[in-house]
């Protein structure tokens, strides 16, 4: 018997070894529970919560539950079951007779569980736990006792606040690991629902994550989760919480300053996470400061030896704080040159490999900083050197570069931009609505538009797929969440607004101004059909633009840039513009626009842009005999009433003045004034029934008459236009020649004009 006896124990203490380390801690919560409840009642509900603790998160895993399951638990519990035991366990430590912390785990679990089905993340009763679990992370469970206690017995649901309340208030001091793992469950899961960031921010998680992130055990899972959170509603977090997010944001800056050197590598990408929106960074001086010791502290690991999975966050992190305040604190000039070479020699690792190698996602992420980083280099690059290796005590480093410095940025520019041109010659139409082909592409037009001497043959080569991607995008319009998405996140949207599709084509614009004035690459464009490209991209524009805001138009400035590329064509291309069916369009629409354009004075030069278009098709068109068309007619008067506004008299002897409704516009609009002048002139000369309108519309009048109680003509060019203007409108109409040839005997400006005079029949 003594050895059967002996046998059993053995094979119990075997067995005891054989439990789990998850079964240990069921064995473990089930004795706790029984040894310290006070009566029969409080046994029978300790083994019960702990039964139905275990058999939500042990015996029957939240992961394992279908659907259906998950229902039947829901309807078991009740929906107000979790948050009942969450407030009773901060309100209430023996009237429930049961362990506060058992409530807080019990209650976080059921949550838990519930939230991986993203249908019971979504119910409104555990969306209205989601404060409740902020304020648990952020400030512990004896601060949310202590607010319900200061709000007064009203606050504590269930509660009477009668005497000896305060005595039975929780006496829970802190959150142990599968609480706080099960809070942030519950709180990933709302982030990943539809709406789920805005319901968030909603709830104020923002400032509870921030509180969060100083508590050790919570510290790492409240930034992950802020870092999500932040990802998508940056420019909205910040407007709402900037003291908070602020705050964060020089703890982590001084936290990275600390780090050991491979710490440091870790925390570039979580750095990135919490940098603001521009706007918001250049309210803070604080923050400025803080950049300038980020720098100082990456320095010398950019200058390491770094394996390309190193160098990719440390560019990104770069990339990123050239955003925020340019080269103003990155360092001297020659870390300034360190920095854009190896951008620039990333770029060619990536993109130099052989067709259909397509770059990981990481890589992706990090030559997409790399692009950042050249652009950043562009615009100072192109133009540094010219005034010495030195410069004024506020420039940025990079605008202090030697003449020689300079030059090795733009060979190492040029070398990346090669690799770009190479990738992009190899991506197909199916990949148009890849965001890295995107990123690139818009890499490509940023240095086109500041670089148009490098690479001639290989941009002009390109340009038909350059046009194709653009016009793809602009027919296609906002059917793209993957753009959408990615310009949201790296603030690349249209004017602030959500991705349309124009995106494309308006980084290309100051590319298509620059190559539609050469000869090579504008045969290419008329090739493919850029003028019809650039004409849809007006209507569209225009039409959204009227759309979205009926009584203030905003100004655009790729319509006008989208005008001066037409413009180039219509000066060197007259053929193709009497032949394209596309300027006929672009007729109506001026016809239509400009009315509206008249009495916007913020769009002055635009609707001069406008002026200038419609003049210039006009001079190219046969005479008609048969009646004149009405929007054509339309067209006119509203240009000449538009053109003569632009002058007013000088006074006394002085010249003649821009009028105060084109004086703030005038150093843009002047040039189209006197083209659209020009035109006008060979309009007259083309189609001669305009004479009459012109008399009728009183252009002639108001312009005669401003030059004759001027002392001075205006400057030169602006003297010609005039010219022009009124000698052809005196060649063609009787009437309009001795109107001008009385007025020249009065003198003034008008009587100084030696070609008028000739073209009026008098002499000099």
């Amino acid at each position: 018997m003594g050895d059967q006896a002996a046998e059993e124990e053995e094979q119990g203490a075997a067995g005891g070894r054989c439990l789990s380390e998850a079964q240990t801690q069921v064995l473990d919560r089930c004795l706790h529970a029984l040894r310290h409840a006070k009566n029969d009642s409080q046994t029978l509900a300790a083994l019960m919560l702990e039964w139905m603790k275990n058999l939500i998160t042990r015996l029957c895993p939240a992961s394992q539950l279908d659907p259906a399951t998950m229902r039947r638990v829901f309807e078991a519990v009740g929906p107000a079951l979790p948050a009942r035991l969450l407030v009773t366990a901060l309100r209430d430590a023996g009237g429930a007779g049961l362990p506060p912390q058992e409530l807080l785990s019990l209650g976080s679990a059921l949550l838990a569980a519930l939230s991986t089905d993203p249908n019971m993340a979504a119910r409104p009763q555990l969306l209205a736990t989601v404060p409740l679990l902020l304020g648990l992370l952020a400030d512990g469970p004896g601060s949310q006792q202590q607010n319900r206690a200061e709000a007064g017995p009203e606050a504590r649901p269930g509660g009477s606040g009668g005497e000896g309340d305060e005595s039975r208030r929780s006496e829970v001091k802190s959150l142990d690991e599968a609480v706080v793992a099960d809070c942030f469950q519950v709180l990933t899961a709302v982030l990943g629902l539809l709406r789920g960031p805005e319901r968030l921010l909603a709830r104020g998680a923002v400032p509870a994550l921030c509180r969060a992130s100083g508590q050790n055990c919570c510290h790492q899972r409240a930034l992950s989760l802020l870092g999500c959170l932040l990802s998508r509603t940056r420019e909205e977090a910040w407007r709402k919480h900037p003291a908070e997010l602020l705050s964060l944001l020089l703890r982590l800056c001084s936290e990275f300053c600390r780090a050991s050197d491979q710490t440091r590598l870790q925390m570039c990408a979580q750095l990135v996470r919490f940098l603001p929106p521009p706007e918001a960074a250049l309210q803070s001086a604080e923050l400025r400061e803080a950049v300038g010791r980020v720098w100082a502290a990456l320095r010398p690991t950019l200058q390491a030896k770094l394996t390309p999975k190193q160098i990719g966050p440390v560019l990104v992190l770069s990339a990123c704080l050239l955003d925020l305040y340019g080269w103003e604190s990155v360092g001297p000039a020659r870390f300034c040159c360190l920095l854009v070479n190896r951008a620039c020699v990333e770029v060619r690792m990536g993109l130099e490999e052989p067709p259909g190698n397509d770059p990981s996602p990481e890589l992706q992420n990090t030559l997409t900083g790399c692009y950042r980083i050249m652009e950043a280099a562009m615009e100072q690059a192109c133009t540094a050197g010219a005034a010495g290796a030195t410069a004024p005590p506020h420039c940025s480093a990079l605008s202090a570069l030697s003449l020689q410095q300079s030059r090795q940025v733009l060979e190492v520019l040029q070398e990346a931009f090669s690799a770009v041109i190479f990738y992009l010659q190899q991506v197909e139409s199916d990949r148009f609505s890849d965001p890295f082909v995107l990123a690139t592409f818009r890499a490509l037009c940023a240095w086109l538009a500041e670089e148009t001497s490098c690479l001639k043959e290989e941009v002009t080569a390109l340009l038909p797929f350059l046009i194709g991607y653009a016009r793809r995008h602009l027919q296609e319009g906002a059917a793209e969440p993957s753009l959408s998405d990615w310009t949201a996140r790296l603030s690349f949207s249209e004017g602030g607004g959500a991705w349309t599709g124009t995106g494309a084509l308006r980084y290309l614009l100051p590319a298509l101004c620059h190559l539609s004035a050469e000869d090579a690459p504008r045969k290419v464009l008329l090739s493919v059909d850029a003028p019809a490209l650039l004409v849809d991209f007006l209507i569209r524009t225009w039409t959204d633009l009227r759309g979205r805001s009926l009584t203030a138009l905003p100004r655009d400035p790729s319509m006008e840039t989208a005008c001066s590329a037409l413009l180039n064509v219509m000066v060197t291309e007259p053929d193709s513009v009497r032949k394209d069916l596309c300027f006929r369009a672009l007729e109506v629409h001026l016809s239509e626009a400009l009315p509206v354009l008249m009495n916007k004075p913020r769009l002055l030069v635009l609707a001069a842009n406008y002026c200038t278009l419609g003049l210039m098709i006009g001079r190219l068109k046969a005479p008609t005999g048969g009646p004149v068309d009405s929007g054509q007619r339309r067209f006119f008067s509203v240009t000449l009433r538009f053109l003569r506004g632009a002058l007013r008299p000088g006074s006394g002897s002085g010249p003649v003045q821009v009028s105060a409704d084109w004086e703030e516009s005038w150093d843009e609009a002047a040039e189209l004034w006197r083209l659209s002048l020009q035109a006008l002139g060979g309009c007259v000369r083309a189609q001669p029934w305009l004479s009459g309108l012109i008399r009728d519309e009183g252009w002639l009048r108001h312009t005669v008459g401003v030059l004759t109680q001027s002392g001075a003509a205006p400057e030169r060019h602006s003297q010609e236009a005039l010219e022009e203007a009124l000698c052809a409108v005196a060649e063609r109409c009787p009437d309009c020649r001795r109107e001008v040839r009385e007025a020249m005997r009065s003198g003034g400006a008008l009587g100084r004009m030696k070609r008028l005079k000739a073209a009026v029949g008098l002499k000099d």
